[in-house]
């Protein structure tokens, strides 16, 4: 099968194209497969809400929870079996790629519990119990970055494991990130680990950033604040390229490390389905392309950047356009301190809510099939 010219040459440039979803029935109906063959897809992100949408609805687990609820499973049990069977599954499917690309792609992420987020203990020992389960080498942890789990990131690539950080909002964040990684990969050295084998990416996310901070613009409703309307997730992306590029590209400190084998954590590029109807549907595609970077999109996304996106060279690589960018919101009044905490204070709570309603649907599931 042909690969679509569009997405091919977003990877030919540089960029892996992820798909930000799984689900049972994609894999087992072969379209998992499907887009990796006609459409570049190298790996594939999931989160409490995918999982949420995916078990929450239809009956492709329905089998395999009635046979869980008869060997009297709780539902915590039912629902880390059926998602990591789901990964596991998903691993088997990329594993060539991940042969094929010496680790870098052919990835799958499995995230941490939510009600972990705030937990630095709880996140290491359940990130290590997932990678067990799972037992692929293409497997992903998701740690999200908040202030507990920079210190689990550390510990966890310690152990030798790969992670996906995820929940990154702020340039500032995204450093502190950086230095989680960087700890991280220093100590599995030091433990004997192999590091060519661990490999990590830091999940920035984009479109929320500018939906947060467009309702800011539009309360203050001046044409110059107006006009900074859908500039801000981008420049953000592009200020964090240019930290990833000084501290991990020209790093000094992560240089010994690359020369004993070490893979710089790539930036990864979240919540690239634009939220604003009145922007192009394909803008966190296209004004993020550059070399060594991941974009893991929804498939209303992919489908729109193969139906029309255009690649015309590397357009990350924008420092100076973006720091205006931010001159500009913070002497307009724009308060990025606070937009970087509530994003994060929503993130989290949003998957938290995704767990928590799959957590009470599997549980009436789970009773149901007890008692026929």
């Amino acid at each position: 099968m042909a690969q679509n010219p569009n997405l091919e040459a977003l990877s030919n440039a540089g960029v892996s194209v992820w798909l930000d979803d799984l689900s049972r029935g994609r894999i087992r109906s072969g379209n998992l497969t499907e887009l990796i063959e006609g459409d570049s897809v190298v790996g594939v992100t999931t989160n409490p809400s995918i999982f949420q949408a995916a078990i929450g609805s239809g009956t492709d687990y329905a089998d395999q929870i009635k046979e869980l609820a008869a060997r009297g499973a709780d539902v915590d049990a039912t629902i880390r079996t059926l998602t990591t069977d789901d990964v596991r599954e998903a691993c088997d499917i990329f594993a060539p790629i991940y042969q094929s690309t010496g680790g870098v792609d052919g990835r799958v992420s499995i995230e941490v519990d939510p009600r972990l987020a705030h937990d630095t203990d709880g996140t290491v020992a359940q990130a290590v119990e997932l990678w067990k389960i799972v037992d692929r080498p293409n497997l992903l942890i998701k740690i999200p970055a908040t202030l507990a789990g920079l210190p689990a990131i550390a510990k966890v690539i310690g152990e030798g494991i790969s992670v996906n950080v995820t929940l990154i909002f702020s340039v500032e964040r995204y450093g502190a990130v950086i230095e989680a990684f960087l700890e991280g990969i220093e100590a599995a050295k030091t433990a004997g680990h192999d590091v060519s084998n661990i490999h990590s990416v830091a999940s920035f996310f984009v479109s929320r950033v500018d939906t947060e901070i467009d309702k800011r613009l539009e309360a203050i409703g001046t044409p110059e604040a107006l006009d900074l309307r859908g500039k801000a997730g981008v420049a953000n992306a592009r200020l964090a390229y240019k930290l990833y590029r000084e501290r991990l590209e020209a790093g000094e400190r992560f240089a010994p490390l690359a020369a004993a084998g070490a893979n710089a954590q790539r930036p990864l590029w979240a919540s690239t389905g634009v939220k604003n109807p009145a922007y192009s549907d394909t803008m966190y595609v296209a004004d993020l392309v550059g070399p060594n970077t991941v974009n893991t999109m929804p498939e209303a996304t992919l489908r729109a950047f193969a139906d029309h996106g255009v690649v015309t060279g590397e357009t990350i690589d924008e420092a100076a356009l973006a720091a205006d960018v931010f001159t500009k919101l913070t002497d307009i009044g724009i308060d990025l301190e606070d937009v970087f905490a509530v994003l994060e204070t929503e993130g989290v709570d949003k998957f938290e809510k995704a767990w928590n309603e799959l957590l009470d649907a599997t549980s009436e599931t789970l009773q149901s099939a007890g008692e026929s």
